[in-house]
Protein backbone atom coordinates (compact mmCIF):
# COMPACT_ATOMS: atom_id res chain seq x y z
CA UNK A 1 0.00 0.00 0.00
CA UNK A 2 1.45 3.55 -1.07
CA UNK A 3 0.51 6.66 0.43
CA UNK A 4 -1.31 7.32 -2.82
CA UNK A 5 -3.51 4.66 -2.10
CA UNK A 6 -5.32 6.27 0.78
CA UNK A 7 -7.64 8.89 1.47
CA UNK A 8 -6.47 12.07 -0.60
CA UNK A 9 -7.27 13.30 2.81
CA UNK A 10 -5.71 11.31 4.92
CA UNK A 11 -1.36 11.42 4.34
CA UNK A 12 -0.04 8.36 6.31
CA UNK A 13 -0.19 8.54 10.16
CA UNK A 14 2.37 9.77 12.71
CA UNK A 15 3.56 7.51 15.60
CA UNK A 16 5.67 7.82 18.55
CA UNK A 17 5.90 5.31 21.44
CA UNK A 18 7.87 4.10 24.62
CA UNK A 19 7.85 1.42 26.96
CA UNK A 20 9.31 1.55 30.78
CA UNK A 21 9.64 -1.13 33.34
CA UNK A 22 8.39 1.46 35.82
CA UNK A 23 9.08 2.48 39.75
CA UNK A 24 8.43 -0.79 40.91
CA UNK A 25 8.78 -4.25 38.70
CA UNK A 26 12.14 -5.34 37.66
CA UNK A 27 11.54 -7.04 34.37
CA UNK A 28 9.56 -4.70 31.77
CA UNK A 29 7.09 -7.76 30.60
CA UNK A 30 5.63 -5.33 27.77
CA UNK A 31 6.35 -5.36 24.18
CA UNK A 32 5.41 -2.86 21.73
CA UNK A 33 5.56 -2.60 18.18
CA UNK A 34 4.97 0.52 16.50
CA UNK A 35 5.95 0.67 12.57
CA UNK A 36 3.17 1.63 9.78
CA UNK A 37 0.87 -0.19 8.87
CA UNK A 38 0.83 -1.97 12.59
CA UNK A 39 0.52 -0.44 15.92
CA UNK A 40 0.69 -3.35 18.96
CA UNK A 41 1.36 -3.51 22.88
CA UNK A 42 1.09 -6.81 24.53
CA UNK A 43 1.72 -7.53 28.08
CA UNK A 44 2.92 -10.60 29.33
CA UNK A 45 1.48 -11.79 32.75
CA UNK A 46 2.68 -10.81 36.19
CA UNK A 47 3.08 -13.34 38.51
CA UNK A 48 3.25 -16.19 35.37
CA UNK A 49 7.01 -17.70 33.95
CA UNK A 50 8.10 -15.97 31.03
CA UNK A 51 5.75 -13.24 31.15
CA UNK A 52 7.92 -11.00 29.05
CA UNK A 53 9.01 -13.63 26.75
CA UNK A 54 5.00 -14.08 26.27
CA UNK A 55 5.05 -10.58 25.45
CA UNK A 56 8.11 -10.31 23.17
CA UNK A 57 7.05 -13.73 21.25
CA UNK A 58 3.89 -12.52 20.49
CA UNK A 59 5.11 -8.70 18.99
CA UNK A 60 7.84 -11.09 17.28
CA UNK A 61 5.30 -13.26 15.20
CA UNK A 62 2.55 -10.34 15.04
CA UNK A 63 5.97 -8.35 13.11
CA UNK A 64 6.98 -11.41 10.89
CA UNK A 65 3.69 -11.97 9.22
CA UNK A 66 2.17 -8.55 9.34
CA UNK A 67 4.81 -7.05 6.30
CA UNK A 68 5.43 -3.33 7.10
CA UNK A 69 4.71 -0.71 4.51
CA UNK A 70 2.72 -2.93 2.19
CA UNK A 71 -1.13 -3.60 2.16
CA UNK A 72 -2.64 -5.88 4.87
CA UNK A 73 -6.17 -7.12 4.67
CA UNK A 74 -8.43 -7.80 7.87
CA UNK A 75 -7.83 -11.21 7.65
CA UNK A 76 -4.45 -11.12 7.52
CA UNK A 77 -4.09 -8.76 10.63
CA UNK A 78 -6.37 -11.53 12.38
CA UNK A 79 -4.48 -14.82 11.17
CA UNK A 80 -1.32 -12.86 12.72
CA UNK A 81 -3.20 -13.16 16.30
CA UNK A 82 -4.40 -16.50 15.83
CA UNK A 83 -0.17 -17.78 14.75
CA UNK A 84 0.70 -15.27 17.72
CA UNK A 85 -1.51 -17.12 20.18
CA UNK A 86 0.17 -20.50 19.06
CA UNK A 87 3.66 -19.49 19.42
CA UNK A 88 2.58 -18.16 22.67
CA UNK A 89 1.35 -21.66 23.45
CA UNK A 90 4.62 -23.31 22.36
CA UNK A 91 6.32 -21.49 25.54
CA UNK A 92 5.32 -24.07 27.58
CA UNK A 93 7.54 -25.43 30.33
CA UNK A 94 8.44 -29.21 28.91
CA UNK A 95 9.02 -30.17 32.71
CA UNK A 96 6.39 -28.27 34.72
CA UNK A 97 3.90 -27.61 32.04
CA UNK A 98 3.53 -23.94 32.81
CA UNK A 99 1.99 -21.87 30.77
CA UNK A 100 3.25 -18.37 29.79
CA UNK A 101 0.77 -15.41 28.28
CA UNK A 102 0.17 -12.16 27.39
CA UNK A 103 -2.59 -9.77 26.23
CA UNK A 104 -2.34 -8.28 23.04
CA UNK A 105 -4.25 -5.09 21.49
CA UNK A 106 -3.46 -2.86 18.68
CA UNK A 107 -4.65 -0.80 15.89
CA UNK A 108 -3.78 -1.37 11.98
CA UNK A 109 -4.01 0.65 8.72
CA UNK A 110 -6.14 -1.95 6.60
CA UNK A 111 -7.34 -2.34 3.19
CA UNK A 112 -11.02 -4.34 3.32
CA UNK A 113 -13.09 -6.62 0.93
CA UNK A 114 -14.53 -3.46 -0.61
CA UNK A 115 -11.57 -1.99 -1.45
CA UNK A 116 -11.88 1.10 1.08
CA UNK A 117 -8.85 1.69 3.33
CA UNK A 118 -10.00 1.45 7.41
CA UNK A 119 -8.44 1.34 10.77
CA UNK A 120 -8.61 -2.24 12.48
CA UNK A 121 -9.21 -1.78 16.24
CA UNK A 122 -8.46 -5.47 17.63
CA UNK A 123 -7.32 -6.77 21.21
CA UNK A 124 -7.71 -9.70 23.13
CA UNK A 125 -7.03 -9.38 27.59
CA UNK A 126 -7.15 -5.55 29.38
CA UNK A 127 -4.53 -3.85 27.39
CA UNK A 128 -6.56 -1.36 26.05
CA UNK A 129 -6.94 1.53 22.62
CA UNK A 130 -8.69 4.55 23.19
CA UNK A 131 -9.39 7.64 20.34
CA UNK A 132 -9.06 11.21 20.82
CA UNK A 133 -10.88 13.54 18.38
CA UNK A 134 -9.75 16.70 19.03
CA UNK A 135 -12.50 17.19 22.09
CA UNK A 136 -13.40 13.63 23.51
CA UNK A 137 -11.52 10.64 24.45
CA UNK A 138 -13.25 7.41 23.64
CA UNK A 139 -12.33 3.85 25.01
CA UNK A 140 -12.29 1.84 22.05
CA UNK A 141 -11.80 -1.51 22.99
CA UNK A 142 -13.60 -3.58 25.60
CA UNK A 143 -11.62 -4.90 28.55
CA UNK A 144 -11.84 -8.74 28.86
CA UNK A 145 -11.96 -8.78 32.56
CA UNK A 146 -14.00 -10.34 35.58
CA UNK A 147 -14.57 -6.69 36.84
CA UNK A 148 -15.73 -5.57 33.50
CA UNK A 149 -18.37 -8.64 32.92
CA UNK A 150 -19.53 -7.10 36.37
CA UNK A 151 -19.68 -3.79 35.60
CA UNK A 152 -21.79 -4.49 32.29
CA UNK A 153 -24.30 -6.92 34.07
CA UNK A 154 -24.67 -4.09 36.65
CA UNK A 155 -23.37 -5.71 39.71
CA UNK A 156 -20.32 -2.88 40.83
CA UNK A 157 -19.65 0.66 39.25
CA UNK A 158 -16.57 1.46 37.46
CA UNK A 159 -15.11 2.70 40.62
CA UNK A 160 -16.14 -0.08 42.75
CA UNK A 161 -14.09 -2.44 40.16
CA UNK A 162 -10.72 -0.16 40.56
CA UNK A 163 -10.70 -1.68 44.09
CA UNK A 164 -12.40 -5.23 43.58
CA UNK A 165 -10.45 -8.11 44.63
CA UNK A 166 -10.79 -9.76 41.00
CA UNK A 167 -9.62 -6.80 39.46
CA UNK A 168 -6.51 -8.16 37.89
CA UNK A 169 -8.32 -11.29 36.74
CA UNK A 170 -8.65 -11.39 32.77
CA UNK A 171 -10.74 -13.68 30.85
CA UNK A 172 -9.12 -13.72 27.56
CA UNK A 173 -5.52 -14.15 26.84
CA UNK A 174 -3.00 -15.22 23.78
CA UNK A 175 -1.17 -18.71 25.30
CA UNK A 176 -4.40 -19.74 27.70
CA UNK A 177 -5.94 -21.57 25.09
CA UNK A 178 -5.72 -23.52 22.07
CA UNK A 179 -8.08 -21.09 20.19
CA UNK A 180 -8.45 -17.45 20.94
CA UNK A 181 -11.17 -15.08 20.67
CA UNK A 182 -10.25 -12.13 19.19
CA UNK A 183 -12.32 -8.86 19.52
CA UNK A 184 -12.07 -6.68 15.94
CA UNK A 185 -13.67 -3.92 14.47
CA UNK A 186 -13.18 -1.31 11.57
CA UNK A 187 -13.73 2.51 11.58
CA UNK A 188 -13.04 5.11 8.87
CA UNK A 189 -9.55 5.79 8.03
CA UNK A 190 -10.68 9.87 7.15
CA UNK A 191 -10.07 13.02 9.14
CA UNK A 192 -8.19 13.88 11.89
CA UNK A 193 -8.13 10.94 14.67
CA UNK A 194 -5.75 10.50 17.67
CA UNK A 195 -5.08 6.98 19.01
CA UNK A 196 -3.54 6.07 22.12
CA UNK A 197 -2.72 1.95 22.29
CA UNK A 198 -1.26 1.51 26.08
CA UNK A 199 -0.92 -1.43 28.57
CA UNK A 200 -2.51 -0.73 31.84
CA UNK A 201 0.40 0.04 33.39
CA UNK A 202 -1.14 3.58 32.20
CA UNK A 203 -4.58 3.14 32.76
CA UNK A 204 -3.78 2.42 36.71
CA UNK A 205 -2.33 5.70 36.94
CA UNK A 206 -3.97 7.98 34.71
CA UNK A 207 -7.75 9.04 34.34
CA UNK A 208 -9.77 9.56 31.32
CA UNK A 209 -9.32 13.68 32.36
CA UNK A 210 -5.33 13.25 32.65
CA UNK A 211 -5.28 11.61 28.95
CA UNK A 212 -7.69 14.21 27.59
CA UNK A 213 -5.28 16.36 29.21
CA UNK A 214 -2.20 15.22 27.69
CA UNK A 215 -3.49 14.49 24.33
CA UNK A 216 -5.86 17.99 24.10
CA UNK A 217 -1.47 19.63 23.66
CA UNK A 218 -0.88 20.49 27.62
CA UNK A 219 1.91 17.70 27.27
CA UNK A 220 5.85 18.94 28.02
CA UNK A 221 6.42 20.29 23.95
CA UNK A 222 9.71 18.80 24.49
CA UNK A 223 8.51 14.88 24.83
CA UNK A 224 6.52 13.38 22.10
CA UNK A 225 2.51 12.37 23.34
CA UNK A 226 3.78 8.53 24.07
CA UNK A 227 6.88 9.52 25.85
CA UNK A 228 4.64 12.34 27.94
CA UNK A 229 2.05 9.83 28.81
CA UNK A 230 4.15 7.18 29.99
CA UNK A 231 6.64 9.84 31.96
CA UNK A 232 3.13 11.22 33.43
CA UNK A 233 2.09 7.45 34.56
CA UNK A 234 5.64 6.90 36.43
CA UNK A 235 5.42 10.25 37.80
CA UNK A 236 2.12 9.07 39.35
CA UNK A 237 3.64 5.94 40.89
CA UNK A 238 4.39 3.39 38.07
CA UNK A 239 3.62 0.56 39.70
CA UNK A 240 3.46 -1.75 36.86
CA UNK A 241 5.35 -2.03 33.59
CA UNK A 242 4.19 1.47 31.51
CA UNK A 243 3.74 1.24 27.55
CA UNK A 244 1.87 3.57 25.41
CA UNK A 245 1.63 3.87 21.78
CA UNK A 246 0.50 7.38 19.80
CA UNK A 247 -1.13 7.35 16.64
CA UNK A 248 -2.20 10.57 15.12
CA UNK A 249 -3.45 11.25 11.55
CA UNK A 250 -5.22 13.77 9.13
CA UNK A 251 -6.47 17.57 10.73
CA UNK A 252 -9.29 17.82 13.15
CA UNK A 253 -12.66 18.60 11.95
CA UNK A 254 -16.09 18.30 13.26
CA UNK A 255 -16.35 15.51 16.02
CA UNK A 256 -19.94 14.26 14.85
CA UNK A 257 -18.41 12.59 11.77
CA UNK A 258 -16.63 10.04 13.89
CA UNK A 259 -19.52 7.70 15.66
CA UNK A 260 -18.22 5.05 18.47
CA UNK A 261 -20.20 2.49 16.91
CA UNK A 262 -18.58 -0.66 16.39
CA UNK A 263 -18.32 -1.81 12.78
CA UNK A 264 -17.89 -5.20 11.09
CA UNK A 265 -16.88 -7.01 14.70
CA UNK A 266 -15.19 -9.88 13.54
CA UNK A 267 -15.85 -12.11 16.16
CA UNK A 268 -18.68 -11.74 18.25
CA UNK A 269 -1.71 -7.19 35.63
CA UNK A 270 -0.62 -5.25 40.15
CA UNK A 271 -0.04 -8.92 38.59
CA UNK A 272 -2.35 -9.76 35.66
CA UNK A 273 -3.87 -13.37 35.39
CA UNK A 274 -6.19 -15.15 33.14
CA UNK A 275 -9.17 -16.66 35.08
CA UNK A 276 -8.46 -20.39 34.57
CA UNK A 277 -4.69 -20.84 35.67
CA UNK A 278 -2.21 -21.32 33.25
Amino acid sequence: MTDDDLDPSAARPLSSARSDVGRVRSVNEDTALARYPLYVVADGMGGHERGDRASRTAIETLDALVPADAEVTPAVLLDAVRAANTAVRELRDPVTGALSGTTITGLAVVRAETGATHWMVFNVGDSRVYRWNGRTLSQLTVDHSVVQELVDAGHITQLEAEHHPDRNTITRALGAADEVEIDAWLLPYAGAQTFLVCSDGVTKELGMFDLEKLLSGHADPDRGLADSIVQAALDAGGRDNVTAIVVESGEFVDAAMFSTEKRDRAFELDDTHPRSPL
